[in-house]
């Protein structure tokens, strides 16, 4: 299959709202030759990451817009423009193999179509942008209701988190104290010329100067390292983990921080990780098989203890709570097709119903430290502040960190270029049993 095709068939769904691209990519990378799925995969994601552009170019070109009928149409045509726009593809090559598709569409009425509005955009484009670039959705690649709550909260700092929603994450590295600590592993990068540096907040953070194939790097299939953000790597420190501890994991997978725990203290008494879905647990295991780690996992509703607890208290929890992921657009772009302004609210409650329910599983004297990867106060900072209005027995901890930016409860740290990922932390402790109001 072509993989301008792939890319669009996958794009499609996501426009139609049945899939994200990690669901729907998969099937159509199955269908391209080898050598084309790198092409596949920044065909969809690019065009999702700048879609908001391309939509707005491809709406000032056509005389009507698409009915939903033709949601496959649409993609095809807006993977057309990326290449037009944001990739080195020469231009007849990016036309003539994009119309070229049509015919598997079946809709032959589409071919001219396609042609007419991609060497339009080929000619005009540069024009149309000076004038579609006074909206800041269309300058800032965002959808309109993001890009407005973005400005209101980070009314100094909405343009910059943007850029970097935009950017190309960088491929970074934590590397497991149980085998190697950071400079001697640095050591051995420089020693097969891959340029490295050491994260500015994690002390087992390596970021790559360029994003590699892992399984290259030195010891990966031995447990050395694994493919982690600086700023996801925060939260095994944060809990001040100790010997002889039991620790819940909530919301687990994919597993990166149930590693980081039990790498970082060895001595914990148990590790429970409890994920919603019991495929996602699969990869949990396959990481923790990889390290040469354990852990119990239990896939249930976090909010149902009385399905998966055994009334054993837990010494520390993490809760890295189910979100809208707006701090991970830059690897996750099609949260800008998927995500919908309503989905906020309903996940605030969803964040809030998690902690009142495992707050009861934690000891007094206990910690439980709270997370996301959003950067939208409403699931964050107000979370915790309800939280702590209406129970009793939560205090706030200060966070042993200078990573972000100090929010009336937590610290919110905002997506950085060639630095960490958008994330939120806040650290409760249990003075006592006290009362959910």
């Amino acid at each position: 299959m072509n993989p301008r095709l792939a890319a669009a068939r996958a794009l499609a769904t996501v426009l139609s709202g049945k899939a994200s691209l990690n669901s729907s990519l998969p099937s159509q990378l199955d269908k391209v030759q080898v050598r084309d799925r790198g092409l596949t995969q920044d065909l969809a994601f690019g065009t999702a990451r700048w879609q908001p552009r391309l939509a707005a170019l491809a709406e000032h070109l056509l005389q009507k817009p698409f009915k939903a009928a033709d949601n496959d149409v649409q993609a095809l045509l807006l993977v057309g423009l990326y290449q037009l726009l944001y990739t080195r593809i020469p231009a007849h090559a990016a036309i003539g193999e994009t119309v070229g598709c049509v015919d598997k569409l079946k809709k032959p009425w589409a071919k001219a179509l396609v042609n007419a509005v991609l060497r339009r955009a080929q000619r005009e484009s540069e024009a149309i942008f000076a004038e579609l670039e006074r909206d800041p959705v269309v300058r800032t690649a965002h959808p309109r209701w993001l890009q407005k709550s973005l400005k209101a909260f980070w009314p100094q700092d909405w343009e910059a988190i943007c850029a970097a929603n935009n950017a190309h994450p960088p491929m970074i590295l934590r590397v497991n104290r149980r085998h190697q600590r950071r400079d001697a592993y640095l050591q051995l990068l420089a020693a097969q010329g891959t340029v490295a540096s050491p994260c500015i907040y994690s002390e087992d953070g390596i970021v790559l100067e360029k994003p590699c194939d892992v399984r290259e790097l030195p010891g990966f299939s031995e447990g050395w390292i694994s493919v982690q953000d600086e700023a996801a790597q925060l939260a095994a420190p944060l809990l001040d983990l100790k010997p002889g501890q039991r620790v819940l994991d909530a919301c687990c997978a994919p597993g990166g921080k149930t590693c980081h725990m039990l790498e970082t203290e060895p001595g914990l008494a148990a590790v429970v990780a409890v994920d919603l879905e019991a495929k996602r647990l699969v990869r949990v295991r396959e990481n923790l098989d990889r390290l040469g780690l354990d852990a119990q996992l239990i896939a249930a509703d976090g909010r149902d203890t009385a399905a998966w607890w055994d009334g054993q208290p837990f010494q520390r929890i993490l809760l890295d709570a189910p979100c809208s992921a707006t701090g991970v657009i830059r690897r996750h772009p099609d949260i800008k097709l998927t995500r919908q302004p309503d989905d906020i609210a309903a996940l605030a409650t969803l964040q809030g119903q998690l902690l009142d329910a495992l707050w009861a599983t934690l000891e007094v004297g206990g910690i439980l430290l709270y997370a996301t990867c959003s950067t939208l106060p409403t699931e964050n900072t107000e979370v915790i502040a309800a939280f702590l209005a209406r129970t009793s027995g939560a205090r706030e901890l200060d966070l042993a960190t200078s990573a972000g930016v100090k929010q009336p409860h937590g610290r919110q740290l905002l997506a950085q270029e060639g630095g960490h990922d958008g994330f939120y932390y806040a650290k409760l402790i249990k003075i006592a049993h006290g009362s959910i109001g």
